[in-house]
């Protein structure tokens, strides 16, 4: 039994040893498998990222693009009206701005008519148009029943996509007839009466001219200017407004004392947005201006603007002299756009310093 016994042990050494061997085997294969998966994650981890930077790289340049080439159209559009407008500002110097003539016979232009038009309208338009637009804006957002909030919050925002020239077809076929016959009239017997306004409400009757342009302007900013209000006033945080409420503050405390303060950034805004579409509108103003050179003191008298004047003759227009002042009028008109604009800029940024230092 004993000699059984010590014969077989090496047998069983040598098993054990085997099963360590093929355990160390097993292991080995074990680690180089695991060397050989974290090998391929990493090669795959550093492809992804290599993709990834150059997704990275290409989008960046893609958008760079993008952007500059807003610039590239802006400097183009600036540089071709400046090309196209120095032989008028040659030959006419800089008072092709202040002079009223405009006499395509003989070739000699000024753009103060086209101007003092432009400007007109547009302060007629943004003076009627502010008012209701805050009307709107202030009823939509505070007093509107529930129900009657979505249509005609609706119905302001449709009247904003109404194409100009639809404006300018209703304007002198339907509201032209209208003001000429009940509103000029009643204009001329009030307004045309007083010492040193009745001079601009006196003269030629037709329904057409600066002041029906002005109105017909105002009509079309007025849902751009209540849509920008409406949205900035539906920001204020109701437990201002509430609280204001609790306190036993009218709608129009609430108004003036919450809401205005906090959004008058956002009114500033779409205010200027208004002023902007004023400025550059042509169609409904081409219809219903009258489309006339003359420099007078009666709002019913016809006028002309530099959009309208650009639309009339730039096909027309055959000498250089021709050519080359509409393109002085269209860089002029330019230059009103970015001053506006550059304006509203400065306005927003004073707002935004006056409020960081309450």
């Amino acid at each position: 039994m004993n000699a059984h016994q010590f014969t077989a042990r090496p047998g069983l050494n040598d098993e054990g040893a085997a099963g360590k061997n093929v355990e160390a085997v097993r292991h080995l294969a074990a680690d180089q498998a695991s060397q050989a998966a974290l090998q391929q994650a990493t090669s795959a981890m550093v492809t992804t990222m290599r993709n990834q930077r150059w997704q990275d790289f290409i989008f960046h340049k893609v958008t760079l693009a993008f952007a500059l080439s807003v610039l590239l159209v802006l400097a183009g559009i600036i540089i071709s009206l400046m090309i196209g407008a120095w032989p008028a500002f040659k030959a006419f110097g800089p008072a092709f701005i202040t002079t009223v003539e405009w006499d395509p016979v003989n070739d000699k232009y000024g753009a103060l008519i086209a101007i003092v038009g432009t400007l007109s309208t547009s302060a007629i338009a943004l003076i009627i148009a502010f008012p209701i637009s805050f009307g709107i804006a202030l009823f939509l957002t505070e007093i509107c029943p529930a129900w009657l909030k979505r249509p005609l919050g609706t119905s302001v925002e449709l009247l904003a996509g109404v194409p100009s020239i639809i404006y300018g077809m209703w304007g002198l076929f339907i509201f032209a007839p209208f003001f000429a016959e009940y509103v000029q009239p009643a204009l001329a017997q009030t307004l045309g009466k007083l010492p040193l306004v009745g001079q601009m409400f006196k003269g030629p009757m037709m329904g057409i001219g600066i002041l029906t342009a002005g109105l017909i302007l105002a009509i079309m900013i007025i849902p751009f200017i209540a849509s920008v209000m409406r949205d900035v006033f539906e920001v204020v945080p109701a437990v201002l407004k509430e609280s204001a409420y609790a306190l036993g503050c009218t709608k129009w405390e609430v108004v003036r004392k919450v809401v205005l303060p906090y959004t008058k950034i956002g009114v500033v805004g779409g205010v200027m947005l208004g002023l902007g579409r004023a400025l550059g509108e042509t169609m409904a103003i081409t219809f219903v201006i009258g489309n006339a050179h003359q420099l007078s003191w009666s709002l019913f008298a016809a006028g002309n603007s530099i959009a309208s004047t650009l639309a009339n003759e730039f096909a027309e227009a055959d000498t250089v002299l021709h050519v080359s002042s509409l393109f002085a009028l269209g860089l002029i008109l330019f230059v009103f756009t970015f001053i506006v604009l550059s304006a509203a800029k400065l306005m927003l940024v004073g707002l935004k310093r006056k409020e960081g230092t309450k």
